[in-house]
Formats: C-alpha cells, structure tokens, sequence
C-alpha cells in the first residue's frame, strides 16, 4: 500500500488550497523563515539516513559516477525542461491569480514546484525506501514540508500548486510499484547503501533550499539506480581481497 505517496499528495493538495485561500495574511518574514526550516529539516533527515551506510567506499563512489552520469546526461536540464511542459498545461487547466508576479516570474516559480514536488531527490529516494522496505517516515516527513511549502507557493501561483498533485502522484506510484519488483533481489546491506546515497542527496538539497550552495541535485539522482548494484558487487567480489 503506499502510503506515504498518498499521504504525500494529500500534503500538497491541502497545502495549495489552504495558501490559496489564507495567502495574503502570511508575512513576507514567516514566509523567509519557514524556508529556512524546511533546509534544516531536509539536511537533518539526510543525516539520519546516511549513518545507516554499510560500504562508505561503494556509495561514495555511486554518488560521484552517478553525478558525472547527470551532468553528461544533462539530466536537470532535461527535468527542467519537462517541468516546463507540466506548466504550460497547468497554465491551460488554471487561469493565474492576481499576485503582482510578471507572466515570466509566474512561469519560472511554477516550474520551480513542479520540479521539487514531483522530481526532487527527496521525493524519489522517500518513495523508492516505501516501495523496497515499506518504511513511510521518509515521505511522511516530506509531507509535513511540503504541506507548508505548497502553501507559501500557492499564496502567489494560486490552486495551480494543488493541481501539481496529479502528475506528483502518477510519477511516485510508478516509482513505489518498481521498487516493489526490485526488493526481492536486494539485502539489507545494499539497501542501508541506498539510503545513504539517498541521505547525501537530502542533505544536498538543505544546502539549496538555505541558498548556501547550488548543488546539482537533479544531476546526482542517477546515484541511486548504481549505489545497490555497486553495494553488492563492493561487498562480494572487492571486500574479500581486502
């Protein structure tokens, strides 16, 4: 059952329809703040799931090839790009709200959330952990995010932050049902790894979220498909002639 997915949607489509309606009442200084929390709080679930690793060489190694893998895939460009089309249909199915923002800025912010609400690392590895392990605390703890992120972004985009929820939810079910085809072939081993590959990529997106560095966090998701497979082969043919 996942869960967390759906708990996940939920957050956003509540979190649209509450800025939406209880928007301008917001201050610009709750708003700045609440941003910053969420990069704490994004860096701390990092964190926690990085203590988890087993082979430190094996995902150190999946997050640097997986990362060069990205960047010559052009993988954030390519995200961004697609963002760009969930946008125009956005744009089509809800009309733009009168928040002062330019059609550029309306532009630029909604693929903004499309991007983290539907391809952001911790969405992708949060739902990959529920499908392999059935463990939710990781998309359950987005949720709390997001739900307060939807609502400071829907007080200048409108009920187009709640419509993000439709394509959010049909890409992390397809992620939860082939994590689930992947479990059996995994041990516990490779999955510690591949929370802590996840971990390093949450807590790189703190960094962004607090605006302290521009890591390229869309560039780093291809870690994730190597760091089992890599965890495996470190653990079986490697670490014996160690």
């Amino acid at each position: 059952m996942p869960t967390g997915v759906i708990i996940n949607v939920v957050s956003v489509i509540v979190g649209g329809l509450l800025g939406t309606v209880a928007g301008k009442k917001l201050s610009t200084r709750l708003k700045e703040t609440l941003n910053m929390v969420f990069g704490v709080c994004a860096m701390t679930m990092g964190i926690t799931s990085i203590v988890l690793m087993k082979n430190m060489p094996a995902v150190i190694f999946s997050v640097i090839i997986g990362t060069v893998i990205g960047i010559c895939l052009k993988l954030g460009e390519r995200i961004n790009k697609a963002a760009g089309g969930m946008q125009k249909l956005v744009a089509r199915l809800v009309k733009a709200p009168e928040s002062g923002l330019s059609e550029n800025e309306y532009n630029t912010m909604l693929v903004t959330i499309i991007v983290l609400f539907c391809a952001s690392g911790t969405g992708i590895y949060g739902t990959i952990v529920s499908g392999i392990s059935g463990d939710h605390s990781i998309l359950i703890a987005k949720s709390i995010l997001d739900l307060f992120t939807a609502m400071i972004f829907a007080c200048s985009l409108g009920l187009a932050v709640s419509f993000i929820s439709i394509p959010q939810l049909i890409i992390f079910l397809i992620l939860f049902f082939l994590a689930k085809l992947i479990f059996p072939l995994t041990n516990e081993t490779m999955i510690n790894d591949f929370k802590a590959c996840g971990g390093i990529i949450l807590l790189a997106t703190g960094f962004r979220m607090l605006k302290l560095r521009e890591f390229p966090v869309a560039d780093m998701i291809p870690a994730m498909v190597l760091v089992m497979p890599i965890s495996f082969l470190w653990t079986t043919y490697i670490l014996p002639l160690l």
